[in-house]
């Protein structure tokens, strides 16, 4: 099949459109995979066993599952249980959570690298539990993680696609009934993968600048 630049501009707005909510799914869900991740984190470091354990399981359990079995239970099992999500927020939910559960792992790892002796030293200044954590940790730990963060929303902007099986008018979706409806496959394929890989080279720039910025950490 021949390609076709007239029809490439006929559907151009309509990919257009996909790629926004690409972008916006990929960045509502990498700020609720940045507040899940945390708060897995800190109820890992409870010293409530019962606290400390569930979460744990819980967060095991997540990372151990296909993202695309999450995504069919928010958006179809859900609704079963009086629970009815729109298409757009059960897709941020399921990235958000699926990937909460991997930076709650980088969470742990620059928690950990905080020298003990600040802990002992906040101590020493009567900081109690909040404050220590907001004016002591975590403006110590969370700049080291910045680039293994960053990784992984690169990582979730390429899982996007799967929205598509939750009917999520994203890039792969319109793409699908672009070519569905002008039985024209080449063009819109081809776009998309030229899409995904024009913002994933940027991001990968972007990347390599916030490990020059802040340095690397091992995941």
């Amino acid at each position: 099949m021949e390609w076709d630049w007239e029809f490439v501009r006929q559907i151009m707005p309509t990919l257009i459109e996909g790629v926004k909510i690409t972008i916006l799914a990929t960045l509502l869900g990498s700020v609720v995979s940045t507040v899940v991740g945390l708060g897995i984190a800190l109820l890992r470091r409870s010293h409530v066993a019962a606290i400390s354990r569930t979460v744990g399981f819980i967060a095991e359990f997540i990372r151990g599952t296909p993202l695309l079995v999450q995504l069919y239970f928010i958006f179809y099992v859900l609704p079963d249980m009086g629970i009815l999500l729109p298409p757009l927020v059960a897709g941020v939910i399921g990235l958000g959570v699926h990937y909460g559960t991997y930076t709650a792992e980088v969470y742990r790892a620059g928690i950990d690298n905080v020298p003990r002796g600040q802990w002992e030293a906040a101590k020493a200044c009567n900081l109690n539990g909040r404050q220590t954590w907001t004016h002591v940790i975590l403006p110590q730990a969370i700049p080291p993680m910045i680039p293994a963060l960053a990784n992984y929303f690169i990582a979730m902007f390429k899982e996007t696609p799967l929205l598509s099986v939750i009917t999520v008018l994203e890039l792969m979706n319109q793409a699908k009934s672009v070519a569905n409806t002008y039985y024209r496959y080449v063009e819109p394929m081809t776009l998309v993968g030229a899409f995904f890989l024009t913002i994933s080279l940027i991001s990968v720039f972007l990347l390599r600048y916030l490990e020059r910025r802040y340095g690397r950490i091992e995941r």
